[in-house]
């Protein structure tokens, strides 16, 4: 189920407009094989858009989506691709049991039932009809639904929504796994500590453009400020003023300052030496975030 291509996932100058709105503006996106790739951007920024042309949901307006050298609807015919939409109705009145033997039958090389019983964490579910599931559990099935054929390709759009702490983290468990087999996994998520975990690689978008691409270090590193924290002796004015220093806030007795290069900043308090009880706390995804869509919508 592979093919010679390089890469599992390449959009092309892709745009796709609703009405006036234009959802995807000419985004370029290459995912090679083997890659976890998170997707992230505030609501509005073109992410379900952009995955339902990965999945030849919709069209694009111009530019290309090709899935492993194949148009995605020949892609997802050959079972390359296995999908978990956000929302999506299950097939009422059925058992879970019977929901993943009907979809299995539809693919060549399925897995066996009982290997994608125990990727979901549904063992226990597998005689439960399917329309008296919890939330959390109708997730947890549609996650089954999306890896029973034993795509290349998982696409996954808010995969651990509703799903409780325990819950996530055995879905990532059973993530890693698919990840180590050689899967390429793309995924949406609005925690962003979920993309700083599991991700190699982290794109953020931003009225359906690429804004930032790299690993989740690398845009900490570009995009967001280092809080360098300390207790000054005296009038503490002066520090807004040393090398690298954005922003300069007072909070419980202490001076935060929001460096974009740390180093220099240090450097430069130790010359000083009127401070003390220096703490240096590197920016997070979460900052990296902010301060990338804020920028964005400047």
């Amino acid at each position: 189920m592979t093919t010679n291509t390089p890469d599992a996932v390449s959009l092309t100058s892709a745009t796709k407009h609703f009405g006036r709105v234009r959802a995807v503006d000419g985004l370029t996106l290459a995912i090679p094989r083997g890659q976890t790739v998170a997707l992230l951007g505030p609501n509005g920024a073109g992410k379900s858009t952009t995955i339902a042309l990965l999945l030849g949901l919709l069209a694009p307006d111009s530019g290309r989506a090709v899935l492993f050298g194949l148009d995605p609807e020949q892609a997802v015919r050959r079972g390359l691709v296995g999908a978990m939409p956000q929302e999506g109705g299950l097939v009422p009145r059925v058992t879970v049991r019977e929901l993943l033997a009907f979809v299995a039958g539809t693919y060549a090389a399925p897995l066996p039932l009982d290997r994608v019983l125990a990727l979901a964490r549904i063992e226990d579910l597998r005689d439960r009809r399917v329309d008296r599931l919890s939330g959390g559990q109708a997730q947890r099935v549609r996650f089954a639904t999306a890896v029973c054929g034993d795509p290349d390709l998982i696409v996954l759009d808010e995969p651990t929504a509703a799903l409780d702490v325990e819950a996530r983290r055995e879905f990532w468990h059973g993530m890693r796994g698919l990840a180590g087999q050689g899967k390429t996994i793309l995924f949406s998520t609005h925690y962003l500590e979920e993309a700083d975990e599991h991700a190699d690689r982290v794109v953020v978008l931003g009225h359906g453009r690429v804004v930032a691409d790299g690993t989740s270090a690398e845009i900490k590193r570009a995009a967001a400020l280092t809080t360098v924290s300390v207790t000054a002796d005296g009038e503490s004015a002066w520090l807004a003023a040393l090398p690298g220093v954005r922003h300069m806030e007072f909070k419980g007795g202490r001076v935060h300052l929001r460096s974009a290069d740390s180093d220099a900043t240090v450097m430069a308090l130790a010359r000083a030496g009127a401070v003390r009880e220096l703490e240096v706390v590197p920016a997070d995804l979460e900052d990296a975030f902010v301060a990338l869509t804020a920028k964005e919508n400047a």
